[in-house]
C-alpha cells in the first residue's frame, strides 16, 4: 500500500487492506509504504507494517527544491523497488500521494501489478503519473478523472461502518453523544481535520441567522481552532456543541439534519453512502469544485462558491427546515453511494496477485 500525506490518500489504503484481512489476507501480509506523514502513525495502529522513505513532495509554488525532485524520485523507487523485492511483492496499491509515484515506477521496473486508486472527481499529477503505468485505475467519483486509462468507478474505500450506515438505528444514539435533544434540528459543521476557518467563522451567524424551534449546532473545529470556538459557543444563544475531532464520523451524520462542509472527495463519498444533505463550500486552492459538482448533481448538496459565504448562514438554515428538500437531497445523496469499493479494489488485487 502506497499512502502518504493527508487522511484523504492513507483511510482508502487502509479501508481496502481491512477488505483483504476480511478476504483471508493475513495483516502481516500488508506493508504500508509512506513519508513521516499520517501513514506512519495510522498503518501501525491499524496493525499494519509501515515501511518509510525519503519522499519528495513538488511545492505549489516555484522553489528551487523542485529541481531535486527527479533525482528524489529516482532514489525513493529504488529503495521501494528493494522493499518490494525483500518481501516478494505480489501486487502493489497506491492511493494517489505522493508515495503513490516511486511506487509505481518500482512496480513496473519489477513487472508487478500495480493498482491506482484516485479519490477525487479530478486527477492530481500523482494519478496522471501512475495511471499511464497501472494495470487498473479505480475511481472514487465521476469527474475528468474518467479520462484516465484502463478507470471504472466504483467509489472511494470507506471503513466498514459506513458500508453498513442505518441513520434510523444509529441517531439516537449519535445525538446522545453529542448530548443533544431528541426532537433538536441538527446542523452539523466539519472543516476537516484541521478545521477550516470561513466555515468555523459561519456558525455565529448560523446560531443568529435560526428561527425556528429546538436547534443544534455539533460542530468538528479541527484541534487547532477548538479553543477559540469553544469560547465564541460558550457565549451562543442556542446550543453549539464543539468537538476537535471525531474518530467514528458515522456518529456525526447520523445526528446531522444537513451538513456545511468543504469537498473534500472522501467526505463527498461519507456524506453519499450515508445520505446526508449537505452545503459545500469547495476549497479551490486544491481543486474541490469537481467533487462538490459531483454530488451536486445528483441533488445531494448546495454549492456555495468561496467568494459567497456571506450567504452560508441563510442557506443551511433555510435547507434546515425544509423538510422536503432533505428527503429529496438524501435520496440524491444515496443515488451517488458506492458502499462497496473497498471490497472491490480488494477482489481485484486478489485477483491479480494469485494470477
Amino acid at each position: 500500500m502506497a499512502a502518504a500525506g493527508t487522511g484523504g490518500h492513507v483511510y482508502p489504503a487502509l479501508a481496502v487492506a481491512d477488505a483483504l484481512v476480511s478476504r483471508g489476507v493475513d495483516p502481516s501480509d500488508i506493508v504500508f509504504f509512506g513519508g513521516d506523514r499520517m501513514a506512519e502513525q495510522a498503518a501501525p495502529a491499524a496493525g499494519y507494517q509501515f515501511v518509510g522513505f525519503g519522499l519528495p513532495r513538488l511545492r505549489r509554488s516555484a522553489t528551487p527544491s523542485n529541481l531535486a525532485i527527479p533525482w528524489r524520485l529516482r532514489q525513493a523507487a529504488a529503495a521501494m523497488g528493494a522493499e518490494m523485492e525483500r518481501r516478494r511483492a505480489a501486487v502493489v496499491l497506491g492511493t494517489s500521494g505522493y508515495a503513490t509515484v516511486p511506487a509505481a515506477m518500482a512496480a513496473a521496473k519489477a513487472g508487478i501489478p500495480m493498482f491506482l486508486q484516485e479519490q477525487n472527481a479530478s486527477p492530481g499529477l500523482a494519478a496522471r503519473f501512475a495511471a499511464r503505468r497501472a494495470t487498473a485505475t479505480f475511481l472514487g467519483l465521476p469527474g475528468p478523472s474518467e479520462r484516465l486509462p484502463r478507470s471504472r468507478i466504483v467509489g472511494n474505500p470507506l471503513r466498514a461502518a459506513f458500508e453498513r450506515f442505518d441513520r434510523a438505528s444509529l441517531r439516537r444514539a449519535a445525538k446522545a453523544r453529542y448530548g443533544v435533544a431528541d426532537d433538536a434540528v441538527v446542523i452539523g459543521v466539519l472543516g476537516g481535520s484541521l478545521g477550516a476557518r470561513v466555515l468555523n467563522e459561519s456558525v455565529a451567524g448560523i446560531v443568529a441567522a435560526w428561527r425556528g424551534g429546538p436547534m443544534e449546532v455539533v460542530h468538528l473545529t479541527g484541534r487547532a481552532a477548538f479553543a477559540d470556538m469553544s469560547r465564541a459557543a460558550a457565549r451562543s444563544p442556542l446550543p453549539w456543541r464543539c468537538i476537535a475531532f471525531e474518530d467514528a464520523m458515522e456518529h456525526f451524520y447520523a445526528a446531522a439534519d444537513v451538513v456545511v462542509c468543504r469537498a473534500g472527495a472522501m467526505t463527498i463519498s461519507e456524506l453519499a453512502a450515508t445520505g446526508t444533505p449537505a452545503v459545500l463550500v469547495p476549497l479551490e486552492a486544491v481543486g474541490q469544485q469537481a467533487n462538490a459538482a459531483a454530488l451536486a448533481g445528483t441533488g445531494g448538496a448546495v454549492v456555495l462558491p468561496q467568494a459567497e459565504t456571506a450567504r452560508l448562514p441563510e442557506t443551511a438554515v433555510a435547507l434546515a427546515v425544509d423538510l422536503v428538500r432533505l428527503a429529496e437531497m438524501t435520496a440524491g445523496s444515496l443515488r451517488m453511494a458506492r458502499p462497496g469499493a473497498a471490497g472491490d479494489v480488494a477482489a481485484a488485487m486478489l485477483e491479480a496477485a494469485h494470477g
